[in-house]
């Protein structure tokens, strides 16, 4: 009798195998986790997932991996996103920034290991988000922000979303939370990255204004459900607001501040790196201070001054964030 070869899996159950099997990827090992993002991108994230399960793995990719790889939580992980009301987006989906994330994975491949792409996004809201970054800003600074620069942060919100450009931006309290409000006034559209599971609000005093966010424009983040705030997360998190955006302008930050950090890793990655003036008795204004002093910032003092250094590639000095 001839032999019957089995059917073909339909292209519905390929693509929930894979979204499983990334599911399961983002959990077992804490961003940016570069030697994991390596072995998926040789392997695939199917077979990758497999043998991270099995311990099949190089050394490299046991150490990130090998407190978590028994920690299989997929559905419990889907489960949790459905009820927060959020989906899931993969590097295989249209919806996937793919060009954006090309910095990452180039920065990553010459070494410089906080520059790992994640292995997915956790999305709430309506914007589509390869879309949306199409032309877009991060606006960085001080969570002890000072009215200038809350003003400041607001004014470059409202008139980048006027604009069309999407304010981009985490959700802390002083510059990002001014910017997000400023680009919400102007009707426009912001995207939020967050430093926790995609179900956490954080700070818990800005609930209001990440529901808004995801109602008008998108809340993201590289972490599973239930994932609480930490240090190190905010600190993973700078590589993916320098990243996503054309740019970054930090507004507030002290010279030893973490806000300065994504001024550096913009410029790291070949972003445009912009800061704007303070006073010089402010030590508020010290981090972007410093990055201009340095050339690793080119000064700003308004919107049309970013427009014009982002559409002239203006990248500063590149350093090692």
């Amino acid at each position: 009798m001839p032999t019957i070869a089995p059917p073909a899996a339909s292209s519905a159950d390929a693509h929930d195998a894979l979204r499983r099997a990334r599911v399961y990827l983002a959990r077992v090992a804490e961003p940016p986790a570069t030697s994991l993002a390596a072995f998926v991108e040789v392997h695939g994230p199917i077979e990758a997932a497999a043998r991270v399960r099995a311990g099949d793995v190089p050394d490299a990719v046991r150490e990130e991996t090998g407190a978590r790889r028994e920690q299989d939580l997929v559905d419990e992980d889907l489960a949790a996103a459905a009820q927060a009301g959020a989906r899931l987006i993969l590097p295989e989906d249209q919806e996937w920034p793919g060009w954006r994330m090309l910095c990452l994975s180039a920065a990553a491949t010459h070494g410089i290991t906080w520059a790992a792409p994640p292995m997915a996004l956790w999305a709430r809201g309506p914007a589509h988000l390869a879309g949306i970054l199409d032309t877009a800003v991060t606006i960085a600074g001080s969570q002890t922000a000072t009215s200038y620069g809350e003003h400041v942060a607001a004014e470059f919100g409202s008139g980048l979303a006027a604009a069309g450009t999407t304010v981009v931006a985490g959700t802390s309290y002083g510059i990002d939370g001014a910017a997000h409000r400023g680009a919400l006034a102007a009707d426009g559209t912001t995207l939020a990255i967050l430093a926790c599971g995609i179900d956490f609000t954080y700070p818990a005093g800005h609930r209001t204004l990440i529901d808004r966010i995801a109602a008008q424009g998108l809340v993201i983040s590289e972490y599973p459900p239930g994932t609480p705030p930490a240090r190190h997360r905010f600190i993973a998190r700078r590589r993916l607001l320098a990243g996503l955006s054309d740019g970054t302008v930090l507004v507030e930050g002290t010279a030893q501040g973490q806000s300065r950090f994504t001024g550096l890793c913009a410029a790291a990655l070949g972003r445009s790196s912009m800061a704007v003036p303070g006073p010089i008795t402010s030590r508020q204004s010290g981090g972007c201070h410093d990055l201009m002093r340095t050339g690793t910032a080119i000064p700003v003092t308004s919107v049309d001054d970013i427009h014009e250094t982002i559409s002239s590639g203006h990248a500063g000095v590149r350093q090692r964030a």
